[in-house]
């Protein structure tokens, strides 16, 4: 356009209409041909068609079908506390945290885990219809991190978790964990079991075993949650996660269904755990002293109680006199499983049920004795 308006000014028949007439003539053909140039554009950038999928996956089928049928029986837990102004002295309830649970039964028990409800006053159950309980306590094991709650669902209601097994998983069979992470509505996660028999530290000089390594995200809202197998049975419960940051990193752990199977009935049962117990006394600072002393490894019983299966089937404590200390037994095996703390006793303890019978590996003298004990209730 320039150029021919230059050439126009130029010539010496110049006019002021034929000027305008000019541009106005070479902008409506420039304009014309840009129109053109981006209704193609337009045309072959924007407008894109839908292409048709084939029908999903044999294995994405299963894991939909794997949620759709489980969600139901999965709820939120929603915690609170009751905090009394230290000025007007009135009580008010403050939010505490969140995490997940499941439907145990057909009379509304849920089972979650014991650092869900912990420290707070209050609990309220929200099921995936969208129907909100307050909830009872029923009992807790914070040695296990379970907690047993219930609520009052008179209709409609969810179906309980279908129960798996434990002791059979393998390494690399997939898992899936479904919670209700941040509140942010039901989720479903998946992976597989890394490991197996996972030690984690406890409250109480206890250790958890037997746990599920997987690497199924596990966020803090997934607490409590049921970690499925492939067939959508409960073969654990979410706990936690191994992470410096709080959030998931591949490493997470579920106490394992066995483990829920031995627990939560007692808990309903009884409202606590009683762990099975051989009826001696331990101490475990005394016992390490000792084991440095004598240089042997193992739990060195201190005394054994009077009227006990471990009196019964003729264990010895220390015996003081007045030449000082003799050693009485000192375990080192249970059922041939190796015991070299009193952590490991009590854990491998609660494997048993109360009136089972071990047998127990003592260093008596110097020398090794096999004893059977009848296990008899930790209270």
């Amino acid at each position: 356009m320039c150029v021919i308006s230059r050439l126009i000014l130029n010539t010496k028949f110049f006019n002021k209409r034929i000027l305008c007439t000019s541009i106005m003539n070479t902008l409506i053909i420039f304009s014309s041909v840009f129109m053109m140039t981006n209704s193609q554009a337009t045309e072959n950038t924007y407008i894109r068609h839908v292409t048709p999928r084939g029908d999903l996956a044999s294995d994405e089928k299963n894991t939909i079908a794997l949620f759709e049928n489980s969600r139901d029986s999965v709820v939120y837990i929603s915690t609170s506390s009751l905090v009394r102004d230290p000025w007007t002295r009135n009580v008010f309830s403050t939010p505490k945290g969140t995490g997940s649970g499941f439907i145990w039964d057909d009379i509304g028990h849920v089972v979650t885990n014991y650092h869900v409800i912990t420290g707070a006053n209050e609990a309220m159950v929200k099921l995936a219809d969208g129907r909100d309980y307050k909830a009872n306590l029923v009992g807790t094991s914070q040695i296990h991190d379970i907690a047993v709650l219930k609520i009052g669902v008179d209709f409609k209601r969810p179906p309980p978790v279908p129960i798996g097994t434990s002791d059979d998983l393998k390494v690399g069979q997939k898992v899936y964990a479904i919670g209700n992470p941040f509140g942010l509505d039901w989720t479903l996660t998946s992976g597989i079991v890394s490991a197996l028999n996972r030690s984690l530290a406890a409250s109480e000089g206890f250790s958890v075993e037997h746990l599920i390594q997987t690497d199924a995200a596990i966020n803090p809202g997934n607490s409590g949650g049921p970690l499925l197998d492939s067939a959508g049975r409960l073969i654990g419960i979410n706990t936690s996660i191994y992470s410096p940051s709080g959030a998931s990193a591949g490493i997470g752990f579920a106490i394992p269904v066995d483990t829920v199977m031995r627990v939560v009935p007692e808990l309903i049962k009884n409202g606590k755990y009683t762990p099975p117990a051989l009826g001696i006394e331990l101490d475990q600072q005394v016992n390490d002293r000792l084991t440095a002393m004598t240089g042997k490894s193992g739990v060195i019983i201190l005394r054994v109680k009077p009227g006990s299966t471990a009196e019964k089937a003729g264990l010895s404590g220390i015996q003081i006199s007045d030449r000082g200390w003799v050693a009485g037994d000192i375990i080192v095996a249970i059922n041939d499983k190796e015991i070299n703390s009193i952590q490991k006793l009590l854990s491998k303890l609660d494997d048993y049920h109360v009136g089972d019978r071990v047998k127990l590996t003592v260093i008596r003298n110097n020398s090794k004795h096999d004893i059977d004990v009848i296990l008899q209730s930790g209270n």
